[in-house]
């Protein structure tokens, strides 16, 4: 089989190659450049797709004998994942960029050149099963080591797009046996650690990165109500459960602390609000995705899981009429999502990834449009507005 190993120059990706070459596949090696900055160098454990990282991946190839090339989607990863989270911070949204980048350039951009160059399936490092079914259906699961699944950044994947996949390390035990395994292959990415935090903003420092890309306009700090408490300098400053730096006039009528629990880019508020409002109970979106075929009941028990470590939750998926436009790019016009949850879930943003299962299987994957708090939904109240717990009737 003729198989594109994407390397991104780390070990895993460095081990799934391997294991490509070793299953007998012609195996090609294609390291991402998603930045034109030339000095881009690795900080520490920070960031990915460096030069360093590149080279590193180059001499993995060589180590397998497999040709290695560099394909240059700078610019698709700008417009598609970069701009897109400017534009959805400006919206009042906290977008997950490593989805997004999953979602338009490693398994779109990328899986659409290798099918136009024939290759039959693309390999990735990432965690996470596929099951063939005997209808012909691939079903996509968790890894078999838990802590290290990532099935939740690879829940934007549709039904086509698995047929052209392969996760080699799925089922590894543990991160542990693959570092053992590309040390005595002598790679040199064996010990190298791993990435973390959003790729373009290496330094970690996400607030600084967006006043440098989003204008700051001063305006009001409101309550849930829309009284005004005080005033801020710049709305995307503010994260949803922050408590300090709010500099509120004065305090709440029970001597509480107040927390953010939204913003409204068009009005430019920050809504803040009780702890208690924090505890959503119901999150609703209009942009998704099935990781297969579209489930047969409009009403089913699921699990949801709302960022890549967090503990998944039980509850009820349903897909409905929408009562409203929430997003000009829905997938279906008139349709959501929405997942009620048997316990509320905590550290919700409008923006997220809501990713579905059902067990082990993921069944697909929703941006966050609204966040209904346990509170609204005890009033008998959906909110139909950009940030959690605020009270916008329609």
């Amino acid at each position: 089989m003729k198989v594109l190993a994407a390397m991104s120059g780390g070990v895993d990706s460095s081990v799934a190659a391997a294991r490509a070459v070793d299953a007998g596949h012609d195996v090609v090696g294609v390291h991402l450049a998603l930045s034109r900055a030339g000095g881009t160098l690795r900080a520490g454990s920070r960031g990915c797709c460096t030069i360093e990282d590149a080279m590193d991946a180059r001499r993995v190839a060589d180590e397998l004998g497999i040709p290695f090339y560099v394909w240059d989607f700078s610019e698709r990863f700008r417009l598609d994942v970069v701009d897109d989270f400017i534009s959805e911070y400006e919206q009042g949204r906290t977008p997950n960029p490593c989805l997004r980048c999953n979602e338009k350039i490693k398994f779109a951009a990328l899986l659409d050149k290798a099918i136009d160059l024939g290759f039959e399936q693309v390999v990735t490092g990432h965690y996470a099963h596929i099951v063939d079914r005997e209808d012909g259906v691939r079903e996509l699961h968790r890894a078999s080591e838990e802590a290290k699944d990532q099935s939740y950044v690879l829940g934007v994947l549709t039904e086509e797009q698995l047929g052209y996949c392969a996760f080699p390390l799925g089922e590894t035990p543990s991160k542990a046996e693959v570092r053992a395994e590309a040390e005595e292959r002598g790679f040199v990415t064996a010990n190298k650690p791993d990435s973390y935090d959003i790729c373009f903003i290496p330094d970690g420092d996400t607030r600084s990165w967006l006043g440098e890309h989003i204008p700051m306009r001063p305006g009001k700090i409101v309550d849930r109500e829309g009284e005004v408490l005080g005033e801020h300098t710049g709305a995307t400053g503010f994260t949803i459960g922050q408590r300090k730096g709010l500099r509120l006039g004065r305090p709440a009528e029970d001597g509480k602390p107040r927390f953010v629990l939204g913003t409204d880019p068009v009005e430019n508020t920050v809504v803040v609000g009780p702890r208690e409002a924090l505890a959503i109970g119901e999150v609703v979106g209009q942009r998704f995705t099935w990781a297969g075929p579209r489930p047969e009941a409009d009403d089913f028990r699921c699990e949801v899981q709302i960022r890549a470590h967090a503990e998944p939750v039980a509850g009820t998926c349903r897909i409905r009429a929408a009562d409203s436009a929430l997003r000009p790019d829905a997938a279906e016009a008139g349709v959501e999502i929405a997942v009620r949850t048997d316990e509320p879930l905590h550290g919700v943003a409008p923006g997220q990834t809501a990713v579905i299962y059902e067990g082990t299987r993921v069944v697909g994957q929703f941006t966050i449009d609204l966040a209904v708090s346990e509170l609204d939904l005890e009033e008998g109240i959906l909110a139909r507005a950009a940030g959690a717990g605020t009270k916008e009737h329609n």
